[in-house]
């Protein structure tokens, strides 16, 4: 027997998601994130949604957390919601044609994209990446996963967010610019996918910003919800 692996420190706990259902976990590999793929929110953030291709950015994987807590980040003072519906893969590889996509697909939950939106902003400005913007500290919370044997494709469902109570996002998952069959086939054109990889597949319009104290619930029709505080 070869001999165990020996490490400068101990490494990282594996990130991973809960299941319903199940006492099985899902272990996160990467994060993946679309980029303005509602029209409305595209305009409301100043793009023309027909003028360009799906774009992507990532998180860390250890910015998905599942206690219902988001500490208000650090260098910002204007931190946005945005829901999301996240997929996670169960299968991966390089040019998936979009008519298969969806077999690689372990399930789905409702998440939200934290976004130091004033950096994101300063960063656009000066044509930098993102990511002081997108993966500050757990800028990631997410709901149970639901597997695809189990809820199906989501067809017909809506997402929703609400504030202290007050609704503030809604939209059908159908009026995505690129929808998940057509995301994953676009981004195995520029990543090798795997199982474990998570994906954001972007926000509605009517983003808007946080203050502590304030509590997110965030729902997509079929799926867990998901209650956030922010602290």
């Amino acid at each position: 027997m070869p001999d165990a692996p020996r490490y400068c420190f101990a490494p990282p706990a594996q990130v991973a998601l809960p299941v319903a259902g199940s006492d099985l976990l899902f272990p996160v590999r990467r994060v993946y994130c679309v980029g303005r793929n509602y029209a409305e929110h595209a305009r409301e953030m100043g793009h023309d949604p027909e003028a360009e291709p799906p774009f992507f950015f990532q998180k860390n994987p250890d910015n998905l957390v599942t206690d219902g807590r988001f500490p208000y980040p650090s260098a910002t003072a204007e931190v946005h919601f945005e829901v999301e519906l996240a997929v996670a893969l169960q299968a991966g590889g390089s040019d998936i044609p979009a008519e298969r996509a969806l077999d690689h697909v372990f399930g789905y939950a409702v998440a939200l994209d934290m976004t130091r939106r004033d950096l994101q902003a300063e960063a656009r400005k000066a044509g930098r990446p993102w990511e002081a913007a997108k993966a500050a500290e757990r800028s990631a919370p997410i709901g149970v996963l639901s597997p695809v044997a189990e809820v199906g494709h989501l067809d017909g469902a809506a997402i929703t967010l609400k504030v202290n109570g007050s609704l503030r996002q809604q939209a059908p998952l159908a009026a995505m610019i690129w929808p998940v069959a057509e995301i994953i086939a676009h981004l195995s054109r520029l990543f090798t996918l795997a199982p474990g990889d998570v994906i954001l597949t972007g926000t509605p319009a009517g983003v808007g910003a946080v203050q502590r104290g304030d509590v997110l619930e965030a729902r997509v029709d079929g799926l867990a919800p998901l209650r956030v505080e922010v602290v």
